[in-house]
């Protein structure tokens, strides 16, 4: 009879068995699966990322190179000051014809009859028109240098240095290029002796806005977007924080502080040319704030950063234990003892993370600074947050939409820069969080 119980139970639990098996192999197999749907996802997020970064970098190293034509320049005297007003009319400085400076010591150098105005003329636009500019700085600030010859390295034009760079094709015919053969000519004769040479482009990082590319660079709109950062840390770090302890710690709970929160989060999702569209009309045209003005920006871009600041500073505040508050009111703290001398501090490597990356995200914006005019052209470098400035990102889109060919290796070049910029306060979130952050 045993026997025969155990037959019946074998025969009935091989079917039940082989369904086991089956789900099992079903639930591996679904796994195994799903494992490949997110190594995929990584692998097809991690190419675009590459060709990103591929197509950035592959135009914009050569940015940071510039090509430099280096000449003896006579400062004559006849050219600068001929009746020798410099004494009495220093302002006389500034108005001398430099062109021709430069003009004389091509000829020089390269041997041009100096009546062969086609040749002269080819010969000049080999230079920056930036030249002139340069030369007066120079005679301005060292008047001295009035009779002497000087060696003084020039910017190329924008074309001969992209020709230079290897960046024109000069395969094609003559008439279909900017860059004519007898330009290639000097070029050779000027590289072989050693007055042309490419060197680190200083410029991209000092310089200010320039319709000429050789002689545009980000240092304008860097400083721009770092008085921006300042006034951005300065007012949503404190207000952030602030409204975060007293809607996590103070503000009690009902219908009020629930519709708080919910606009809230919802502003962290808002449009960031919204933002740009109440600054214009509260900080520009009620309150009569200068235009284009970094205090304005950064203003602007407080406002959009305090809700990704009173998120990650709630969050960081929920993260504290309870108990630390329990032990500190048992010994006789106070709320506000406890939450600024126990809590606070605890939750310190949360709040730095979140307002890092809400930096970040401001130093990246672009949408808003465009309405309330930051797209200004700005050669000089802003004093005070109240002078004329633009931004970092806002100086790229300026250059994305230039038509001279090497405003492309600059817009790329600038690229690069600010994601380093970007990369390095995404670094120091992480590192502070791994840094202090605590694990309870």
């Amino acid at each position: 009879m045993t026997d025969m119980t155990s037959s019946v139970q074998s025969t009935f639990s091989r079917p039940a068995q082989a369904t086991r098996d089956i789900g099992i192999k079903r639930r591996y197999a679904a796994e195994r699966r799903f494992r490949a749907y997110g190594v995929a996802a990584i692998l097809i997020g991690l190419f675009f990322l590459f060709v990103l970064l591929w197509t950035v970098v592959s135009k914009g190293y050569t940015a940071f190179q510039q090509t430099a034509i280096t000449l003896p320049i006579e400062f004559s005297e006849k050219i600068i000051d001929p009746k020798n007003e410099r004494a009495q009319n220093p302002g006389k400085l500034m108005t001398a014809n430099y062109p021709l400076l430069v003009r004389d010591a091509l000829v020089k150098a390269l041997a041009i009859d100096p009546a062969n105005k086609p040749l002269v003329k080819q010969a000049t636009d080999m230079v920056s028109a930036s030249a002139r500019t340069q030369l007066r700085d120079i005679v301005v600030a060292n008047p001295a240098v009035i009779g002497t010859t000087v060696n003084v390295s020039l910017l190329a034009e924008g074309n001969i240095d992209s020709a230079n760079k290897g960046q024109i094709d000069l395969t094609v015919a003559e008439a279909n290029r900017k860059v004519k053969d007898q330009q290639l000519e000097w070029m050779k004769t000027l590289s072989g002796t050693g007055a042309m040479a490419k060197q680190f482009n200083t410029g991209l990082f000092t310089y200010g806005a320039s319709s000429r590319p050789e002689a545009a660079g980000i240092g304008v709109a860097a400083l721009g977007s770092l008085y921006m950062m300042l006034i951005v840390l300065a007012l949503a770090l404190p207000i952030g924080v602030a409204a975060s302890i007293y809607l996590e710690e103070f503000a009690p709970k009902n219908r009020l502080t629930d519709l708080i929160e919910v606009n809230i989060n919802n502003l962290a999702a808002v449009p960031s040319i919204v933002y740009g569209l109440l600054g214009l009309s509260i900080f520009i045209n009620f309150a009569g704030m200068p235009r284009s003005a970094a205090l304005v920006g950064g203003l602007v871009l407080t406002l959009m950063t305090l809700p990704t600041i009173i998120i990650a500073t709630r969050a960081a505040l929920k993260a504290v234990p309870p108990s630390i508050r329990a032990a500190a009111l048992g010994l006789g703290a106070s709320k506000m003892q406890t939450i600024f001398h126990h809590v606070l501090p605890l939750a310190m490597p949360g709040v730095l993370t979140g307002t890092i990356i809400g930096l970040a995200h401001a130093l990246g914006e672009t949408a808003p600074l465009l309405l309330i005019g930051m797209v200004a052209f700005v050669v000089d470098y802003p004093g005070t947050p109240m002078d004329p400035s633009t931004a970092l990102p806002v100086q790229i889109y300026m250059w994305a939409n230039e038509a001279e060919r090497a405003f492309v290796e600059r817009t790329s070049g600038a690229i690069m820069v600010l994601l380093i910029f970007l990369v390095v306060m995404n670094l120091g979130a992480i590192l502070l969080r791994r840094r202090f952050e605590r694990r309870w």
